[in-house]
């Protein structure tokens, strides 16, 4: 049997057997991952930059979901509610009262850190699907919370708000979606190597034994309430820095843009991308950009057809997501280098 028919043999095994520390890609890889990122800009259209730059965003709302569920266990489909509650932060402080728009990110994660922690409150007593059926509400809500008449001052109600894209500082000559990217891009890996660093932490070792067994890890000595709360409060804030960054990019913000089906596409990409794989965030929203579009390109009448046939391909195909393929390739380099 060759080495490529033993992998394939071992598969089912073989993603079972992945250490839980294996949450990244190696040094070697991610470095050109970024390099790849970084030449990038240079050859494309501002057109291709911009979706990219949407790629990196939405990698980061996909990421900040994986904490949640990838490490503490919790199910969620109220991430849109973050993401819009992050994105009408930035419009409204920068819109209103002016405020630089770097400095509109970490407000949007200190508030949206506050909301989320608020909210894992209630949801203590929740676990499983009544926990994503409350986090499903909130979703729900949030659209027509944001429509309300005392609010509307702020939010500019149903017609939603326009935000100024910014320029490049220092007489740089990049054009502002150039600019952006990069921004993103510096924003995106300062907080995967945070989440990285998280997960390897003592509170990210409390969140995964939560996951694995919430009756032990409180034998255990862990603050089960604390740590549950925590984790909702961590994703919230990474969430709502994703909503700010998708306002500055797509420079406009409206209720109606941050409906359920926000929710279900993001926890679709930690699902395709691989749950508690990190790196899987990027491949996860890669699916959720472009999958449709390709769809749309099949048949045009039958998208959504089309859509759901090659997701029901991905998931038969790989169910463990992107983090099954990258260790299949690796068991595979391996046996080819002992060959």
């Amino acid at each position: 049997m060759s080495a490529a028919e033993e992998v394939v043999a071992e598969g089912h095994q073989a993603v079972e057997a992945v250490p839980k520390r294996a949450m990244t890609l190696g040094t070697g890889t991610s470095l050109v991952v970024l390099a790849a990122l970084i030449i990038m800009p240079i050859f494309v259209k501002n057109f291709i930059i911009f979706q990219m730059t949407m790629l990196l965003i939405y990698g980061l709302a996909v990421l900040a979901l994986n904490i949640l569920t990838g490490g503490s266990g919790q199910f969620s489909l109220g991430q849109s509610a973050f993401y819009a509650v992050g994105a009408y932060t930035t419009a409204v402080l920068m819109e209103h009262f002016d405020v630089n728009y770097a400095l509109t990110l970490p407000i949007a994660g200190i508030v949206c850190f506050g909301f989320g922690f608020l909210f894992g409150q209630p949801a203590l007593r929740l676990s499983g699907v009544y926990l994503a059926l409350a986090t499903f509400a909130l979703a729900t809500a949030m659209p027509q919370l944001l429509k309300l008449n005392f609010l509307e001052h702020w939010t500019g109600g149903v017609q939603g708000l326009v935000v100024t894209k910014p320029d490049a500082p220092f007489g740089l000559k990049m054009s502002q979606d150039m600019w952006l990217y990069y921004f993103s891009l510096v924003v995106v890996i300062g907080i995967y190597i945070l989440a990285v660093n998280l997960l390897r932490s003592r509170s990210g070792r409390a969140f995964m034994a939560i996951r694995d067994n919430e009756i032990a890890a409180s034998a255990m000595g862990v603050d089960v309430a604390l740590y549950k709360t925590l984790a909702f409060g961590v994703s919230a804030a990474i969430t709502g820095i994703a909503g700010s960054l998708g306002a500055i990019a797509v420079q406009f913000v409206a209720p109606d843009s941050y409906t359920i089906t926000l929710a279900i596409s993001l926890f679709l990409g930690m699902v395709v991308g691989g749950v508690g794989w990190l790196p899987g965030s990027i491949v996860g929203a890669a699916f959720i950009i472009f999958v449709p579009n390709i769809a749309e390109g099949i048949s045009k009448g039958l998208s959504g057809a089309v859509f759901g046939v090659l997701l029901f391909a991905v998931i038969y195909l790989v169910p463990h997501g992107a983090r099954q393929v990258a260790i299949l390739g690796q068991q595979l380099a391996g046996k080819l280098r002992k060959n």
